[in-house]
């Protein structure tokens, strides 16, 4: 499988401590507005997790409204071919399956905080959500924790005050001021090494931690410890079980006993300028170097475009299609999200960060980014066989396309 393409110059400048940086666009802001009518306004966090206009906002949609594009017929040879899929995998790994048509064409949303405009709760697993484009979606949270969670909001008079999804009317998302008086911390920012490569963005510790102020945890020889990560300059993988941390200062540390620092943490996470994101698992993990940011990330007006996706799809035929696209039945905007695996690591690439898609077998895709790197993607709906075909749309004709009919897909 190809590996990653590195970048051709990573900068690895001496690391300090995590100052303050000189613009704070980059956090969540916005006002909640509670049932009873009072209001609380600042940088926003959901729960203890996602706190910057790039983190991934996750649910599913309630209905597939693209459905109405297709045939009787077309829809029941796409009913036969995951019929087929699953009986092959199932035959594969020796384990039964369970059809559900009602099911089967929902998918999953998924888009980065910028791209919204407001939420509002309308069940303990439901909302309501408006893009900044006017859009609007209905979705379920079951089986995410996006939804139906605890919201913080930085109150500038109150300081943090943890809100219950069950008392909130409306969250709306405004521009984040350029310095803000009262926030989470400092951006957590490095360079991520792993065995598909080396990446540099902004930083998630254990799919969780992510500003100076969070605590990395472990246990010593001499006793437990709760290290600001504002003091750490580096964490290095040691074993399955332990990690070796070196701080600021040059002290070193090795840790073990806490999901922090062994097999039990949930992953790495990379958000990287152009691409999106990269989770990383413990066992692909090598080491993070943490280097201070130039700023806090993309400011809240840089997702205020939110066009539908367009392009060409080529059959392997050598017929070509262009118009407005709807990608697996599901994606019809460039701030909808590819999912893929690079070998064992997942990425999530917002299509506007797409240029090229071709399928290359029953598990795989290439993909090609804007900026001209280069990836195969695999294991995912996105980029197999399960992928449930592609709606040309230009003028009054629709056309559809089962994915295994496609050469290539070139996004404008």
């Amino acid at each position: 499988m190809q590996k990653l393409l590195t970048y051709s110059t990573i900068l690895m400048a001496t690391v300090c401590s995590h100052q303050a940086i000189s613009q704070d666009e980059g956090f969540i802001y916005g006002r909640v507005t509670t049932i009873d009518d009072k209001t609380y306004e600042g940088a926003l966090r959901w729960g203890k997790e996602e706190a910057y206009w790039t983190d991934f906002f996750n649910a599913s949609k309630e209905e597939n409204e693209n459905l109405d594009y297709l045939s009787r017929d077309e829809i029941d040879e796409l009913e036969e071919r995951r019929r087929g899929f699953w009986e092959r995998r199932s035959t594969w790994v020796n384990v039964s399956w369970d059809w559900n048509e009602d099911n089967d064409f929902r998918h999953q949303f998924v888009c980065q905080f910028g791209e919204l405009k407001s939420i509002r709760p309308t069940s303990r697993q439901g909302a309501e959500v408006v893009m900044q484009s006017g859009v609007t979606f209905d979705l379920d949270g079951q089986g995410y924790n996006d939804i139906n969670t605890n919201i913080q909001v930085n109150d500038p008079e109150l300081g943090v005050i943890q809100l219950d999804w069950d008392r909130i009317e409306m969250i709306e998302f405004r521009a984040t001021p350029a310095k803000l008086k009262d926030k989470y911390g400092e951006p957590l920012y490095g360079v991520v090494e792993t065995s598909e490569g080396r990446f540099e963005g902004f930083v998630q510790w254990d799919h969780d931690e992510r500003v100076s102020t969070d605590k990395l945890d472990g246990d010593t020889e001499d006793g437990d410890v709760s290290i600001s990560f504002s003091n750490i300059k580096s964490i290095e993988r040691y074993g399955s079980s332990r990690s070796i941390v070196i701080l600021n200062s040059g002290r070193e540390l090795e840790l073990r006993g806490s999901n922090d620092v062994n097999d039990e943490n949930r992953g790495i996470i990379v958000t990287v300028a152009g691409m999106g994101r990269i989770d990383v698992p413990w066992d692909e993990f090598d080491k993070v170097t943490f280097m201070e940011p130039k700023d806090s990330g993309p400011a809240y007006s840089s997702f205020s475009k939110q066009p539908r996706l367009t392009g060409q799809v080529e059959l392997r035929n050598g017929d070509t299609f262009d118009g407005e696209l709807i990608y697996d039945l599901d994606e019809a905007f460039e701030f909808e999200v590819l999912q893929g695996m690079l070998d064992d690591v997942e990425m999530l690439i917002p299509f506007k960060n797409i240029r090229e898609i071709s399928p290359r077998n029953y598990d795989n895709s290439t993909v090609i980014l804007k900026n001209g790197e280069k990836y195969l993607l695999g294991d995912s709906q996105d980029v197999s066989d399960k992928n449930q075909g592609v709606i040309v749309k230009e003028g009054g004709d629709v056309r559809y396309f089962v994915f295994d009919r496609i050469e290539k897909i070139t996004f404008n």
